[in-house]
């Protein structure tokens, strides 16, 4: 599991990695915030930045209420997907 993730004691239960970690890190959060154009907050995981480009090519994105979401892992996915405007109300 990501030393990274904070879930809680729940959700940690139900999250795994199924793709490697990069140099110790869980897929893109070592993401610089600088620039928004190509990164994003998950929503899920606030604090997690993510590259917009991996996400979309990894298949974690959600789309909400005509805004997109990108996500720092597969085991936020269905976490979002349960209760969205859960996670969407800290952002």
């Amino acid at each position: 599991m990501c030393e990274a993730h904070n879930h809680d004691a729940t959700a940690v239960q139900e999250h795994s990695h199924s793709e490697p970690a990069d140099e110790g890190h869980c897929h893109s959060h070592s993401v610089a915030v600088a620039d928004e154009a190509t990164t994003a907050e998950c929503p899920v995981m606030p604090g997690n930045y993510v590259d917009k480009a991996d996400a979309e090519a990894k298949g974690l994105i959600r789309d909400h209420e005509g805004t997109r979401y990108y996500l720092c892992c597969a085991a936020c996915g269905p976490m979002f997907d349960a209760d969205p405007e859960k996670y969407l109300a800290v952002l």
